[in-house]
């Protein structure tokens, strides 16, 4: 392990207490503050969060609208999704090692420059090539902002508070989502896109000045990188970037175009590579090992489960209410809903942390995943927001109030373990997180692509001309059309054509309510084992991380 050597400071500087000294390198101190000082780092912590959740939230409820100013293809808007996802799944590992190396001073210099460049770039409509470099620098400053966020809440709170300050920095980041879909009509009222990246410019330069205005206290620094890491981490950057692109792409091109399968091919042996280098090096930038324990895989598996399952909020009900025939404009209210309930989800979450109960918010979120996605199995043509607000804000709370818990194991099992063995943690949740949510829209998207075909061939057969009641009805819409029309041939073509644009329309909501059929299906699924092992667990008097909260109390003992 290399040695712990402190950041020098000049004499007549603050000398920290014992208490005061950061928990580990890369993290800030952590000082006696004043009130009105703890009350600052508390709001700008939460200003943070709400932006750097922003960053993908805008992107998300307004990407139809950036491909339609800038003219983009879909597969050209899929892989500006893919430029912003694949930066912000890697880099929290490349961000957690160099707080470590250069300081935490640092750190926030570059993330607050990245945030800046990247909303600075969008100001002057550069075209696409100039939209992909924006978003990928985007990555990398979300991904640094939510534990900058992290950072400053924690030090407004008392220190036996502290964890719930982290915990409120990852629900807010995840409240910021539906958000910006809530304000974005707003901001698009006349149809200007620029409007968007004006907001987002005004919004990081407030950042960057809360940010220097009230800076984090300085930490301690270690020699962290290695000559393998300059290998290892451009290896498994690559890999994770040719997954994200394999996942988004698939759902945009299908998953038969030939590029795709080598994609994914060199993802995997790019990943590989550099796990199994990492798995034989004397001091390895991941614990491979460590990551590919029991405890551990159970751990990721889950998170991305869950992960999977509630991207069905972004595909299932999105995708459903565009297929009624509703735009943005008209789902204000049903966003604001889905934010109410996110935040109730991230605060609750904190409120019912308990460390020796863990896996109990996971069994509600998948039982509450459950419950919504079957009520919403019986949508039609005329379902509208105000039939989603029950069931989608269910899943925007169970989305959120499962994060927290699983946070706390990760990171119980990581501390305990040892700093290094923390950037391993960081990785894991990150990716199980990320490629969690794109594997889970990309397979929603690919079954209900599938059941809409099925359920078109079905209906297909029960429209033909043939049938009495079809005939009458096709009779009826182009007689309406007479004042329009004056051949009759053209009349029953038009009049054809509805019906057929209908039967399309309702097997696309058929297919969506097989998605959601599905999606209650396997939470149901995974509730059952998951279940079982917690009653036995708490039947025996069981905690599966009594050992990590034993050695966690040890060394906060040790630091009093």
């Amino acid at each position: 392990m290399a040695e712990a050597r402190p950041t020098a400071a000049p004499a007549q500087e603050y000398v920290f207490k014992p208490h005061e000294r950061p928990f580990m390198p890369g993290s800030p101190a952590s000082p006696d503050h004043p009130v009105r000082r703890k009350i600052g780092y508390f709001f700008i912590g939460l200003y943070l969060a709400i932006v750097g959740g922003f960053t993908n939230g805008l992107l998300i409820a307004n990407l139809t609208s950036i491909q339609g100013h800038m003219d983009l293809t879909p597969a050209e808007g899929g892989w500006v999704t893919v430029a912003y996802n694949m930066t912000n799944a890697c880099m929290s590992i490349l961000l957690y090692k160099s707080r470590q190396q250069f300081g935490i001073q640092r750190f926030v210099r570059v993330i607050m420059i990245a945030l800046l460049v990247a909303n600075f770039l969008q100001l002057f409509d550069a075209g696409y090539r100039m939209e992909l470099i924006a978003r990928g620098v985007s990555g990398i400053a979300a991904s640094g902002l939510t534990t900058l966020a992290a950072f400053y809440l924690m030090q407004g709170l008392p220190a036996e508070k502290r964890i719930a300050g982290f915990l409120l920095a990852i629900g807010l980041t995840q409240v910021a989502v539906p958000f910006a879909r809530a304000i974005s009509p707003l901001l698009l009222f006349d149809g200007d896109v620029s409007h968007l990246f004006d907001f987002q410019f005004a919004l990081s330069l407030v950042a960057v000045g809360l940010v220097f205005l009230l800076q984090v206290p300085p930490g301690e620094t270690i020699k962290s990188f290695e000559k393998l890491d300059l290998l290892t981490f451009p290896m498994l950057a690559a890999g994770v970037g040719l997954l994200c692109a394999f996942l988004v792409q698939g759902r945009i091109q299908w998953w038969s175009t030939p590029w795709l399968g080598g994609a994914l091919a060199a993802s995997v042996v790019l990943i590989g590579a550099a796990f199994l280098i990492e798995h034989n090096r004397q001091n390895p930038m991941l614990q491979t090992r460590w990551m590919g324990s029991a405890a551990l895989v159970q751990f990721a598996l889950i998170g991305a489960l869950v992960r999977v399952l509630t991207s069905e909020q972004n595909f299932g009900a999105s995708g459903l209410l565009a297929a009624t025939g509703l735009i943005n404009d008209q789902l204000v209210s049903y966003y604001w809903v889905l934010t109410g309930a996110t935040l109730a989800g991230a605060i609750l979450a904190i409120l019912r942390l308990d460390p020796t109960d863990l896996r109990r918010p996971v069994l509600v979120s998948l039982a509450v995943i459950a419950v919504g996605a079957f009520l919403d199995t019986h949508s039609g043509l005329r379902t509208g927001p105000v039939n989603l607000y029950f069931s989608q804000a269910a899943i925007a709370f169970a989305a959120v109030y499962f994060m927290g818990p699983m946070m706390m194991e990760g990171l119980l099992r990581a501390l305990t373990k040892g700093p290094s063995y923390l950037v391993s943690f960081v990785g894991v949740f990150s990716l199980s997180q990320t490629l969690g949510g794109l594997a889970g829209v990309a397979a929603l998207s690919a079954f209900h692509t599938l059941r809409t075909k099925a359920h078109l061939m079905t209906l297909g057969q029960s429209i033909s001309t043939n049938n009495p009641a079809v005939a009458q009805g096709i009779n009826s819409l182009a007689g309406a059309l007479t004042g329009d029309m004056t051949d009759p041939v053209l009349r029953s073509a038009v009049a054809g054509s509805q019906v057929v644009r209908e039967a399309a329309r309702e097997a696309t909501i058929l297919a969506f309510n097989d998605v959601f059929f599905v999606i209650g299906a396997f939470s149901a699924l995974a509730f059952v084992p998951l279940f079982v092992r917690w009653a036995y667990d708490r039947r025996r008097g069981h905690n599966p991380l009594a050992k990590e909260l034993e050695a966690l109390q040890k060394m906060r003992a040790q630091n009093q």
